[in-house]
């Protein structure tokens, strides 16, 4: 078994060397050309073809590392900036990408892999081939080939009898070393990591951030309670409430005044029918039912229809998404959707969605007067109500995700949410 995992190893990093050569070589030839090209114009269309071709090619390389070493190295992407119905223009993603610190470190991580890394990866191999040799040499010189004065295994000579009888030993040591062939292929990815994975500078800001996006998970969840709970006290409760009351009326006048009593039964069974509606408004607030039957795309239709302004829905979603994620990105598209309606003077409204790279993005725009901003509100209430588009950015960060705003005066507004998150099924054919 040890001398399959030392084979194996070996046989993995030659493969790893010829990738190298190629892929490592290529790429940074392409990614230099295209930063070349910048000030004639060419490099915004080069550029934004080619880093993305560099980004797949080292998570090829972070899997390797995974599979193979069982080394974590994280990405550290910025997402994408997204414009009009979500699709970024092309000089917007190249400035984008020359802005993201990944870029440049995958562009140095490509310059060192190729005398590095592949030195690197041909080790394990080199290491058997090497310990190969110190057998074959003494028999090809043994055998009668005249190779005394060029032939050198290490710091033996083949002109010293002696150092020809010593090649074997020494080979067979080199042999005997190859067996943490596995640590030195480990070695390479450790190289990867040290260029691929973002600084700890950036580690601690996105642990800072995961952080104050749990403690708003938390006050968001409360918040919600709070309202949950008076929202049952205001409206079904105090119907109940009467209608209580009035079946008591109705039970000490059903034989004296029954004129009276059945007014009151009409009554009740009024009540009662409303605070019912009021149940199921609730606990539509709560979670849509054509959310959890329909999935996302679906309800944010739904939703599309009971706006007051035309608002045309495109995109679709290539499955179902984890049901928290499909609720905040719901509630997220409806209060974006109650803003415009609102405060926009908007004449119609768009809302586009996708799924892409492990990301749900949908773009939410207006044709209205613009204005809109991530500032804090003033004075916000004490159960979160009122903290606008601040506090929906806050109640997308308790996934990870972002909310970018573009609405200067006079509109066009457009508002782009983005979460990553996976797929828990793929589309069926009933959505």
């Amino acid at each position: 078994m040890r001398v399959r995992r030392t084979l194996v190893a070996a046989a993995r990093g030659f493969g790893l060397a010829l990738v190298i050569l190629v892929g490592s070589a290529l790429l940074f030839s392409f990614t230099a050309v295209s930063l070349a090209l910048l000030p004639v114009g060419l490099g915004f269309l080069l550029l934004p073809l080619v880093v993305p071709l560099t980004r797949r090619y080292a998570d090829l390389r972070r899997a390797l590392a995974q599979d193979w070493a069982g080394i974590r190295i994280p990405a550290g992407y910025r997402p994408l900036p997204a414009s009009q119905h979500g699709v970024p223009g092309q000089v917007q993603r190249c400035l984008h990408l020359l802005r993201d610190p990944a870029t440049w470190r995958e562009l140095l991580w490509l310059l060192v892999d190729i005398p590095a890394g592949l030195l690197t990866a041909l080790l394990p191999a080199v290491v058997i081939a090497f310990g190969v040799e110190g057998f074959v040499y003494p028999a090809l010189i043994w055998s009668g080939v005249d190779a005394s004065e060029t032939l050198q295994y290490g710091f033996l000579s083949a002109s010293d009898p002696t150092a020809v009888f010593s090649m074997p030993l020494l080979g067979a040591l080199v042999l005997a070393a190859s067996v943490y062939n596995e640590r030195l292929l480990a070695l390479h990815f450790r190289l990867c990591a040290v260029f691929l994975a973002p600084s700890k500078n950036q580690l601690a800001a996105r642990v800072a951030r995961l952080t104050e996006t749990r403690h708003d998970a938390v006050d968001a969840s409360a918040a919600e309670l709070r309202r949950i709970e008076r929202d049952l006290h205001d409206g079904a409760q105090a119907r109940l409430v009467a209608v209580g009351m009035d079946l008591g009326t109705i039970e000490a006048l059903i034989e004296r005044d029954p004129a009276k009593a059945k007014e009151l039964v009409a009554r009740a069974r009024t009540s009662s029918a409303e605070a019912l509606t009021e149940l199921r408004d609730l606990v539509r607030g709560i979670h849509p039912p054509v959310l959890a039957e329909r999935g996302l795309a679906d309800a944010v239709r739904a939703l599309a229809l009971r706006m007051p302004l035309p608002v045309e829905v495109s995109g679709q979603l290539p499955g179902r998404l984890a049901a928290p994620v499909e609720s905040a990105a719901y509630f997220a598209v409806s209060e974006l959707l109650a803003n415009t309606a609102k405060h926009a003077g908007a004449a119609r409204a768009w809302v586009d969605m996708e799924y892409a790279d492990g990301r749900l993005r949908i773009s939410v725009g207006d044709d209205g007067q613009g204005g809109a901003a991530l500032l804090p509100p003033p004075s916000p209430a004490p159960d979160g109500s009122g903290s606008g588009l601040r506090g929906l950015e806050r109640r997308l960060g308790t996934f990870d995700g972002i909310l970018a705003v573009s609405s200067p005066a006079g509109g066009p507004t457009l508002a782009t949410l983005e979460i990553p998150c996976a797929l828990c099924s793929p589309k069926t054919s009933s959505s």
